[in-house]
């Protein structure tokens, strides 16, 4: 019995990821503390220079300042953000201390990340990244001694500290904060202005929203993208109107519009479909006038001296068809005033207009990798949310903000339309998939929010105790929308999910692809499956890794061995398991049943069948059993965090701790050092637990209550 639920309770609840959510604050801290542990470890048996509280504020500034919380993914522009804005914002150095060497520690950082196989094999090389360090470190003093570059509270803490305040005695510190209030201190009121200009104009690396990752996307070559560019009729009209304009120019009005006659002959040209009988101005032919704005600001033509030219240096991109097509998409951004601004006086402009940009950002985004066509009411309601948070809507009639809502939907088609024709989006009727369909409170539970805001809870279609019962009504309305019929059905192209994805590299977000992991490590593969992989793409990923390799047994090979070779056994615990279920047709399975021969990779592959529930205790030997008891306890070490929260972890474990250590150290796993420093740090948790129950029971209060404090 009592085997039985050590077994149970062994399990690890997580693995050291390179990439937390933004909320996930207690994983993050852990995973960190760990890491700087071993780095530190690392660091000296390499004899590299690293200042642990560096390497922390390191990793703190990819967690929390980044779109994309990577940890192990290091660009040029983390490098020069990190030297030059977050450390001097973040990292306060007090008078009199020594300066810590952050060029150098993170030099340590970048080599200690490829060295135990952590680093994202889609990032920078190691050279390219220590390059980047090299670039930037000269320039690293000057910004930290730039005051305007610190957070405010840095600068306050310096101030107090130079005009003699123990910064460390929280009555001072408040004594000067008084003083300061009542303007009783002396300070430099430019440089805080300056500190204040960044804070409100967001030019301070103090966090950047962290965005929600994207599923993988699978996307043709590009030559089969480049035939359907060509297919494409908004590519043939921008060419073929660059070809009108050609190098000789046509004439312009004063106004830079086509003169009438040349409009009416490019209308027949470009097949525009405007009706030009009784048109008097070229500005009176909307497709057109479109095609002319959208052709000037791709930066295809051009108007000089009274005329417009074909732009010479457009003609490489007009003679590809793709490169065409996402100059035209990425123009796209820049369209507002042709698509939906108003002609007159006369009218408004809508919601749309004003939020046009971050909207069609937000729209494509919620359109790519989706699995399913998004149904349009959905979408529909998510950009009324978006309204809702931009806009301070008044209290006017429901009927005046309807109204809104319909100006801005209607403008909302016209851009679609738009992306229709360019071939970005695609557009059918259907029936919306259950995915879609309201949201159930019988399973949402209590992590439901009781003060969920009543618009959030319209689009949910939850509307109950955080909604009115007029939000009910439009929620049930919705409902009714989604399930009555055919509705229709809005999903990015290939080409749209080839553009999408191109401008979430470039902002910084991860978007992975399906094949771009061929020539990764088999570490690397590995870890990012585990981490950023649903099962379906995960096991066509490692099918197409496998085969990029030839001989199987051999490749299957390099992937075991890589789970061996793994410093943290948590990630090379899910580096297995994402092996068994990518495998095909119980491949997997089979493997780690052969892999309790290996007497490196047992304790692991024994480990992940017991979980799994594929292997019974009962079919285990007493060799197995401690095995998967050694196994589990070196996990719930690692996963602690460094040695403080490891060995806060064994005391937690109670008296069963000292037995499981022991029978643990008996076992033949072969993580020696491992089991050596699990030993150290179990004496030291289980002495000071019997010290502090007896010092509480000396004092009549119970034992156990403590509190540890971060550095940072």
């Amino acid at each position: 019995m009592a085997r039985h639920k050590a077994l149970r309770a062994s399990g690890a609840g997580g693995f050291m990821r390179m990439r937390f959510e933004a909320e996930a604050e207690e994983e993050f801290e852990a995973a960190c503390a760990l890491l700087v542990d071993r780095l530190v470890r690392w660091a000296g048996e390499q004899g590299l220079p690293v200042d642990a509280f560096l390497a922390e504020a390191m990793l703190e500034y990819r967690h929390r300042a980044t779109v994309d919380g990577r940890l192990g993914w290091w660009e040029p522009r983390h490098v020069e953000e990190l030297l030059l804005s977050w450390l001097p914002q973040q990292v306060t150095e007090l008078p009199g201390e020594e300066r810590g060497d952050a060029p150098g520690t993170l030099r340590t950082l970048l080599r200690c990340l490829h060295a135990m196989q952590l680093a994202d094999p889609r990032g920078p090389m190691l050279e390219d990244s220590l390059a980047a360090v090299d670039a930037f470190a000269e320039r690293y003093p000057a910004a930290m001694a730039d005051r305007t570059r610190w957070g405010l509270a840095k600068y306050w803490m310096t101030t107090a500290a130079e005009q003699g305040v123990d910064i460390w005695d929280g009555a001072a510190l408040q004594r000067f904060a008084d003083r300061a209030q009542r303007g009783e201190v002396a300070y430099d009121q430019q440089t805080l202005d300056a500190i204040m200009e960044q804070r409100l104009t967001g030019r301070a690396p103090s966090g950047s929203a962290r965005a929600e990752p994207q599923l993988p996307v699978t996307l043709p070559t590009d030559d089969e993208l480049r035939r359907r560019a060509e297919a494409s009729a908004i590519v043939s009209q921008l060419r073929g109107l660059a070809e009108w304009a050609g190098r000789d120019g046509r004439a312009v009005t004063g106004t830079g519009r086509l003169r009438m006659a040349d409009a009416r002959e490019l209308v027949e040209v470009l097949g525009t479909g405007d009706k030009t009988e009784g048109v008097r101005s070229s500005a009176d032919l909307p497709r057109l006038g479109l095609l002319v704005e959208w052709a000037k600001k791709a930066r295809l033509v051009r108007v000089a001296k009274g005329r417009l030219y074909a732009v010479a240096r457009a003609r490489p991109v007009l003679a590809d068809p793709l490169q065409l097509w996402l100059r035209a998409f990425e123009t796209c951004f820049e369209l507002r005033q042709a698509l939906i601004g108003t002609r007159s006086g006369w009218h408004v402009e809508s919601m749309l207009f004003d939020a046009y940009e971050d909207v069609l950002e937000d729209v494509l985004n919620t359109l790519y990798s989706l699995p399913y066509p998004m149904p349009w009411p959905r979408l529909r309601d998510s950009v009324h949310l978006a309204y809702r948070a931009c806009f301070q809507l008044d209290d006017g009639s429901d009927l005046r903000h309807r109204m809104w809502f319909e100006h801005a939907d209607r403008d909302l088609r016209t851009v679609l339309d738009v992306l229709d024709d360019l071939g970005a989006i695609e557009r059918d009727q259907g029936m919306a998939d259950p995915v879609f369909l309201d949201v159930d409170l019988s399973d949402a539970g209590p992590e439901l929010p009781a003060d969920m805001p009543p618009e959030l809870a319209e689009l949910l279609g939850v509307a109950g105790t955080a909604a009115d019962p007029a939000a009910q009504e439009r929620a049930d309305a919705r409902r009714e929308e989604l399930t009555a019929g055919p509705v229709e059905l809005i999903r990015l192209t290939e080409l749209g999910t080839r553009a999408v994805r191109q401008r979430l590299l470039a902002a910084g977000r991860d978007a992975p692809l399906v094949g771009e992991l061929a020539q990764a490590s088999a570490a690397g593969l590995l870890g990012v499956l585990a981490e950023d992989y649903d099962l379906d793409t995960a096991r066509v990923e490692l099918a197409g890794w496998l085969s990029a390799r030839g001989e199987r047994e051999a490749a299957l090979r390099q992937l075991t061995d890589a789970v061996g070779t793994m410093a943290f056994r948590t990630r090379a615990q899910a580096m297995l398991d994402v092996l068994r279920v990518a495998l095909p047709d119980g491949e997997g399975e089979r493997l780690l049943h052969r892999l309790r021969g290996d007497s490196r990779l047992e304790p692991l592959a024994l480990n992940v069948l017991a979980q799994r529930e594929l292997l019974s205790p009962e079919d285990m030997t007493d060799a197995e059993y401690l095995l998967v008891l050694a196994e589990s306890l070196l996990q719930l070490v690692e996963l602690a965090g460094g040695r403080d929260g490891a060995e806060e972890a064994l005391r937690a474990q109670g008296p069963e701790a000292r037995e499981a250590v022991a029978a643990a150290l008996d076992s033949a796993h072969p993580d020696r050092a491992g089991l050596d420093e699990l030993r150290q740090l179990a004496a030291r948790a289980l002495r000071s637990s019997t010290a502090r129950t007896a010092r509480s029971r000396k004092r009549g209060r119970p034992a156990g209550k403590n509190t540890r404090k971060r550095r940072r």
